[in-house]
């Protein structure tokens, strides 16, 4: 699957006031910018519109009625081809000239549209982001954009280096057949929101850990890749039961994010902290790693569900 992680680097132009956790803030805005952006019929709803199928706006956001779901799939809904990472940092007051960076993970074709996100962003920094401070919103201006350590766009000379290709992820199958136990541990960097028998899971036992990332890397290799990888899907979840927890410092962490759509403020909880495993967990490494890079679990666009492995022995 082609994975593109792109690095934005911006400056505020005036104060601005940031919630707590970011990600709503920069998804919702940038959510209307894209739509402004590339859509061809700007009143006309996505569900009824015929360039559903071609629109960027319909595949990143109106992802379920723009594409189309494979035979034999798991699901009915198609996941979201994009995550942004925001600024991970607690503070929310940002003076002016200040600088924040923040990822946006690509997944798929849509890495060949990188132009039209890099202008929505840049189309985002002057409608500007946040509450309002003195009739303002924080305005900011995107500098430059790089993939690893390369600079592929700089707000200079406006202009984008392709030379630069987005990764290909994948699952190394083959990865782990010997059984060997090692210690691990796992690190929920922004919150994880994960549902087990349809109730939300305030603690994270392997099994449904493994859960999560099989079901994660089937749905992206599923719908962005050349199909699902023919993984033991029920013989890894019954090992899975075996592993043992050791230790564990998870607790749930509330944040509340405000949905223009439904007009309501929303309760997005999930687990932050680390949990250690112990067991036969050589065979899940390569699916672990996959989905480190990917984010794990509910609401992945809004950058919830990154995580962090350690083999400690």
């Amino acid at each position: 699957m082609l994975y593109g992680k792109y690095r934005f680097f911006c400056v505020f132009e005036n104060d601005a006031y940031l919630p707590y956790y970011k990600g709503s803030t920069f998804r919702g805005v940038f959510g209307r910018a894209l739509k402004k952006v590339v859509c061809a019929l700007k009143r006309q709803d996505c569900t009824q519109c015929l360039l559903r199928q071609r629109c960027i706006y319909a595949l990143v956001f109106e992802t379920s009625v723009s594409l189309e779901v494979p035979k034999n799939s798991r699901t009915s809904s198609p996941p979201h081809p994009f995550v942004i990472e925001p600024p991970l940092t607690v503070e929310t007051k940002f003076p002016k000239d200040s600088s924040f960076n923040f990822n946006l993970l690509l997944f798929g074709e849509i890495n060949n549209s990188l132009p039209y996100f890099i202008y929505a962003f840049d189309q985002m920094g002057k409608t500007g982001i946040g509450k309002k401070i003195n009739g303002s919103r924080g305005k900011f201006s995107l500098k430059g954009v790089k993939i690893g350590s390369s600079c592929i766009y700089s707000a200079a000379d406006k202009k984008l280096n392709t030379v630069n290709k987005p990764e290909v992820l994948s699952i190394d199958e083959s990865a782990g057949l010997l059984d060997q136990k090692i210690v691990l541990k796992l690190i929920c960097e922004t919150p994880l929101r994960l549902k087990f028998e349809n109730k939300l899971k305030a603690d994270l036992p392997f099994h449904i850990f493994t859960r999560a990332i099989l079901r994660r890397a089937s749905l992206l290799l599923n719908f962005y890749d050349a199909g699902e990888p023919p993984l033991d899907y029920r013989g890894l979840i019954q090992l899975a039961a075996l592993v043992q927890t050791t230790n564990s410092s998870l607790q749930w962490f509330d944040w509340k994010r405000y949905s223009s759509r439904q007009n309501k403020s929303m309760l997005m909880g999930g687990v932050t902290g680390a949990v250690t495993y112990e067991g036969n967990l050589r065979k899940y490494l390569s699916l672990i790693k996959f989905c480190e890079k990917v984010h794990i679990g509910k609401q992945t666009s809004f950058g919830l569900g990154k995580i962090k492995a350690e083999i400690i022995n």
